[in-house]
């Protein structure tokens, strides 16, 4: 799910005098934004010296220098571990977080690679996906302090009531959307085809989930976030999200977007081998991925993000990813089992 919130305004470009000078990385020679993702800001960087990726930490909730240090610790630590990440390369004084103008900025080597969906992804490939999750799954648990995740209990699932409510509020905003266009029809469907499903299966809230089930993750796992070399994953990259949360449920809420198709249905037998090799890699349990399996459906049903971005801020980034994930909402409660299959066979 992405959190509903308004990002503060940001530089139109990043000061690179005052940046470079902290660095020994030479003089700007290029400077261009890096347009993929929704929430990051990014620059691709060339100087006198070499290629960069310039990372500006503007989310409010994501940017403050110690969870950023945090964050850049645990890359290095997971790079020693042979953990294909990025980690930021320090400035003169030592530090890898550079404050400038008040905002935040880290200097990254440039990879270079590409994003692969996992349509693009051969069996074995599907595998060596899922066994790198479990790497980091595994790799945080070795070099993250083990006492920070008793402090962040698992949120509590979704209350449909509250889920309903909401239904009736954005169809209120739909019909009252003006001119009415395609995507109004679209998503006052999917509104309703939601409240149907929600009805039928309200009483199938899931439980908190257990302490052992939780531990620290990478947080946004998915395409964009990790660049492939030729067949093989040369970097993750973003961490912004390390967070302590249940580990099963990232790797089936990444399996939900590497393997989705455009019809709205999972590639299971690629989820299969996917999550095989995820299980052994962090040691996961089917039991374990089966809650997480049911967990990540129950959010998805009572998930709107995309909609509440186009109608309450009038923001449309995400619109080309709705129809395909109000699809796999209502394919998953029908495919529940074969799902769970996938994830725990």
């Amino acid at each position: 799910m992405s959190p509903l919130r308004v990002l503060p305004p940001v530089p139109c470009a990043p000061p690179l005098g005052a940046l470079l000078r902290r660095y020994a990385a030479g003089s700007a020679v290029t400077c261009e934004p890096v347009d993929e993702g929704l929430l990051n800001r990014g620059y691709r960087l060339r100087t006198t010296r070499g290629r960069y990726f310039l990372k500006h930490h503007f989310d409010p909730e994501t940017a403050d220098p110690a969870a950023i240090v945090r964050q850049h610790r645990a890359t290095r630590r997971l790079a020693d571990l042979g953990v294909p990440v990025a980690p930021p390369l320090p400035a003169r004084d030592g530090r890898t977080v550079a404050v400038v103008g008040g905002h935040a900025y880290a200097l990254h080597p440039w990879i270079d690679g590409r994003h692969r969906h996992g349509g693009q992804l051969t069996p074995g490939q599907c595998a060596r996906l899922g066994a790198l999750l479990g790497t980091v799954h595994a790799g945080l648990e070795r070099v993250m302090p083990a006492h920070a995740r008793t402090h962040d209990a698992p949120a509590e699932s979704a209350d449909p009531a509250d889920t309903l409510t909401l239904i009736d509020e954005l169809l209120g905003r739909v019909h009252r959307h003006r001119p009415a266009d395609s995507f109004d029809a679209l998503a006052r469907r999917r509104l309703l085809e939601r409240r149907t499903l929600l009805e039928r299966h309200a009483d199938r809230r899931p439980p908190r989930p257990r302490g052992d089930a939780v531990g620290w993750v990478h947080g946004d796992f998915h395409p964009f976030n990790v660049l492939y070399r030729g067949s093989a994953p040369a970097a993750i990259v973003d961490w912004d999200r390390l967070g302590v949360q249940p580990r099963a449920e990232e790797a089936v809420r990444a399996a939900a977007i590497f393997f989705v198709r455009p019809s709205g249905t999972l590639d299971l037998p690629r989820v299969r081998s996917y999550a095989r090799a995820y299980r052994r890699g962090a040691g996961a349990t089917p039991a374990q991925l089966a809650a997480a399996v049911h967990r990540v459906w129950w959010e998805r049903l009572n998930d709107f993000w995309m909609l509440r971005w186009h109608y309450e801020r009038d923001d449309t980034r995400a619109d080309s990813q709705f129809p395909a994930t109000a699809a796999l909402v209502v394919w998953w409660s029908r495919e529940y089992d074969a799902v769970r299959a996938a994830f725990t066979g």
